[in-house]
């Protein structure tokens, strides 16, 4: 039997815990040990204080304390728990799905720094929870009423010490990768240090490790695998002669892919080079640029466009019946796998296009090359609601060729000569970033120049 706790925080209104990807924030300021034990018991209630749920961490120094919280909160409140320990993220969505659990959580906060942490919970199907169900924990998170079982009704905690084997598996049958091609994988210390080397090279390839010792301060470099970070990667992928060159983030839900000469890859190229082979209706997000339109054109496929957020991607995967989604970060959707983002099978499907289709550089460069931009302008969380309350219109008077106004996540202009630009406010940092491309560079960065400069204005 069990009851619930009538405490209520005496608020009608709150702050939203959930932000694009999960809970997100810097560990001992949005994130502590007591968020975690509360959240615990948030879902714990959600699923009427019984069930299975799949629990894994990625290497941060701060994820046995929230484990240890989070843990305490669902057993409190009647839930099981299977442990996976440090794990990707994809293995827990895919765990959640082969254990038939009830619900999966992964602490991590993927690409940020290492002093940041986070939060992200899965459904049944490997999926995210979408932004109704999170509303709804976030209701009993504040509310306080969770549900306390009696002593003998405690959850149970249970090891899972096999799954990784079976995820293994499954990924090398999804997969043909011609033997002997040479690959750098460069995890970032984080959750695919492991894993990722492993599964490559059962899948034939000869493998160079980077950066692929566990370690929760992400020594070797930051987890976002941008250029930026990557120039190690980069230059080892020259030197050796390897085939292609792999990177993920901190969780391995991501993945971006260097070249044989040792170029970073284009992130909507990339997108568009898989999407060509999967065919039929893809789903991309709003900051996703022209290359993906114009490679499915080729082979009478379609795109969709939703919200930025690999649960947006999910649940537009769902209604389409799409073959294939993903957002141009390097977070992309298999569902003929699972509904959880993977960077590890991402890697592994770029890498068998290479092995059967030739040189990375080449089917890149068979692309066209449209000039694009991404911009990050730092802008607190109070000040995201009144850059985007007024930006509209006053780039609408600033330019004269618009052909559409999209407002699904942010704000995207479309312009007569199809340039475009997106504007919204991060949801998992404090950022306003600004996303545009044109088919040539005075137009980008007229466009770039003229949004960020009224973006400033605002914030001033």
């Amino acid at each position: 039997m069990s009851v619930k706790s009538k405490k209520s925080n005496g608020s009608g209104k709150h702050e939203k815990l959930f932000g694009t990807s999960g809970i997100r924030g810097k560990i001992q300021g949005e994130v502590t040990a007591e968020l975690a034990l509360n959240v615990g018991k948030a879902i714990a209630t959600y699923l009427n204080g019984k069930g299975d749920v799949v629990v894994g961490y990625d290497p941060r120094t701060s994820n046995q304390m929230l484990e240890n919280a989070i843990c305490a909160g669902l057993l409190e409140s009647g839930c099981n728990v299977l442990k996976l320990k440090m794990v990707p993220t994809p293995l827990v969505g895919y765990a959640v799905a082969k254990l038939d659990a009830d619900a999966g959580i992964m602490i991590t906060a993927s690409h940020n720094p290492s002093e940041y942490n986070g939060i992200k919970v899965w459904n049944k199907n490997g999926m995210a929870y979408t932004p109704s169900q999170e509303e709804k924990l976030e209701e009993i998170y504040y509310s306080k009423e969770f549900i306390n079982v009696s002593w003998e009704n405690i959850g149970n905690i249970y090891f899972i010490e096999d799954i990784k084997e079976k995820y293994i598996n499954e990924l090398l049958n999804l997969v043909d990768i011609k033997p002997g091609l040479k690959v750098v994988i460069d995890p970032a210390s984080g959750a695919g240090s492991e894993l990722s080397p492993i599964i490559f090279r059962r899948a034939g390839c000869e493998v160079i490790t980077l950066n692929s010792q566990v370690d929760g301060f992400f020594p070797g470099r930051n987890p976002e695998p941008n250029e930026n970070n990557l120039k190690d990667l980069m230059k080892v992928v020259s030197a050796t002669g390897a085939n292609i060159g792999i990177a993920h983030d901190g969780d391995a839900d991501r993945m971006i892919a260097v070249d044989e000469q040792g170029r970073i890859s284009d992130f909507d190229k990339l997108l568009a080079i898989v999407s060509r082979e999967f065919g039929g209706k893809i789903i991309t997000t709003v900051d996703a640029g022209l290359s993906i339109d114009e490679a499915l054109e080729s082979v009478g496929g379609e795109v969709v466009r939703t919200k930025v957020g690999d649960v947006n991607v999910a649940e537009a995967i769902c209604e389409e019946n799409a073959t294939f989604g993903g957002e141009p970060s390097g977070t992309w959707l298999h569902p003929d796998f699972c509904m959880c983002p993977d960077g590890i099978l991402s890697g592994l499907r770029i890498t068998e296009i290479v092995s059967k289709k030739g040189p990375l550089s080449k089917l890149l460069d068979d692309i066209p090359n449209y000039p694009n931009l991404r911009e990050k302008i730092p802008c607190s969380k109070e000040d995201k609601l009144n850059v985007m309350e007024n930006i509209q219109g006053l780039l609408i008077k600033k330019f004269e060729d618009i052909a559409n106004v999209n407002t699904i996540d942010g704000l995207r202009l479309t312009f007569n000569d199809g340039s475009w630009v997106l504007v919204r406010p991060s949801g998992t940092e404090d950022y306003i970033r600004v996303t545009l491309e044109a088919k040539d560079q005075k137009r980008v960065e007229f466009i770039k120049d003229s949004c960020i400069e009224i973006i400033e204005k605002l914030l001033s």
